[in-house]
């Protein structure tokens, strides 16, 4: 079998998975302030970071909407200035049990992309609690 033939069977999908290439994580960690690392595959070696609060002027604006785009800006010019194009963003919200995503997240993935950014993947690594304290409402919930 040559190098241009398609391979029969079952490994044909493992070889084509394998001629991917496979993007940089961008690490987006949200909650009051916008935290956006992009790292190698494995997580060792820092590629660029930019937060909300570098973007903007008051403190409290550093975790919201317009922060996250303006972030997501910067990261992608700095992943152009070092020739990256694609990434796997991971997204991490608040985390425990009943926890609200973040708003700014969503608008940072939209103005990754619209930087031209090529987004392989989108995984949510948000914290799940597996036990823990007692949940607000007791084990039957609110009764009204």
């Amino acid at each position: 079998m040559t190098e241009d033939t398609v391979p029969e069977g079952p490994n044909r999908l493992r070889r084509a998975k394998a001629d991917v290439e496979e993007g940089h994580p961008a690490h987006i960690h949200h909650h009051n302030n916008v935290l956006m690392t992009a790292t190698d595959l494995t997580g060792a070696e820092t590629i660029c970071k930019v937060s909300g609060g570098m973007v903007t002027k008051g403190g409290s604006d550093s975790g919201g909407q317009f922060a996250s785009t303006r972030a997501a800006e910067r990261m992608a010019e700095m992943l152009a200035e070092k020739e990256f194009n694609q990434v796997i963003v991971k997204y991490r919200g608040a985390g425990g049990n009943r926890s609200h995503s973040a708003p700014g997240a969503t608008s940072a993935i939209r103005a990754l992309t619209r930087a031209g950014v090529s987004i392989t993947r989108i995984e949510d690594v948000t914290p799940v609690a597996t036990d823990g304290t007692k949940s607000k409402g007791g084990r039957r919930g609110r009764r009204v």
